[in-house]
């Protein structure tokens, strides 16, 4: 037997004595949810509400030309990356470096980030807790055909906890 754990497990959520059925899959081939007109595609691997607000996960596939946002934060949610396939420039708030497969870069509460990628490069998004980040994909992947306005662009931004720096 090993000692203390240095940090103890969460409250049970679970109250009940035998488990139960309630795992899920999304196949490989799952169409992506959004194409973007750059190529790119977003997948909603496990967006919040299916996971009970504990987490979103999706699948970033940036398209052929760079993409990404400048350096912005959130005080709401932290996010984490994990590159899947190519290279990813990421922002450390000191800094871009250049991720590849296996890198992972997660972010707390408030910190500084950004991301850049093109050439089909590919990578795991995730945020936590679960927010609605589903809008804020959808919303930024319609903007070509219905831009907002500099009021509209801001109300958005603070909607969906993304302060630019």
């Amino acid at each position: 037997m090993t000692g203390p754990l240095h940090r103890p497990y969460p409250p049970d959520l679970y109250r009940g004595t035998t488990g139960e059925v309630s795992g899920w899959i999304r196949p490989t081939d799952t169409e992506a949810e959004i194409r973007y007109r750059s190529g790119g595609t977003c997948e909603y691997l496990a967006t919040g509400d299916r996971t009970g607000g504990t987490f979103g996960l999706y699948r970033w596939t940036f398209g052929p030309d760079e993409s990404g946002p400048e350096p912005h934060f959130h005080r709401a949610i932290t996010e984490s990356f994990y590159v899947l396939t190519g290279e990813v420039q990421l922002y450390d708030g000191t800094g871009w470096t250049t991720a590849r497969p296996g890198d992972f870069f997660h972010v707390p509460y408030g910190g500084l980030h950004g991301f850049r990628g093109g050439d089909r490069a590919s990578m795991l998004l995730m945020f936590s807790p679960g927010a609605p980040r589903e809008d804020y994909f959808e919303t930024l992947a319609g903007l070509a055909d219905h831009p907002m306005t500099e009021e509209e662009r801001v109300e958005f931004m603070l909607r969906h906890d993304t302060y630019w720096t």
